[in-house]
């Protein structure tokens, strides 16, 4: 494939993350409604770390885990302010 070709690849992956984030963040805010109503914190560590060994170790690579766990702090600091509107 030319460089083009990965481009366009890549363009509809991009589509397929976005879809896939926005549906994470809306069961996010679910959950942060739920958290609300029984006034448990946004900020849960245990389950931040629950998530950071999932996704390592579903991760076949090539990103390390270490890349796919910070790719994941960021996503869990959004979905986190999410929770807190």
């Amino acid at each position: 494939m030319e460089i083009a070709d990965w481009r366009n690849k890549i363009d509809g992956l991009d589509e397929q993350i976005v879809r896939l984030l926005n549906e994470r963040a809306a069961a996010a805010v679910e959950i942060g409604k739920l958290k609300a109503k029984s006034q448990k914190p946004v900020y849960e560590p245990q389950r931040e770390q629950a998530v950071f060994e999932h996704v390592r170790s579903v991760n076949p690579g090539p990103l390390s885990g270490v890349q796919v766990q910070d790719v994941y702090e960021r996503i869990m600091d959004v979905m986190r302010a999410l929770q807190r509107q």
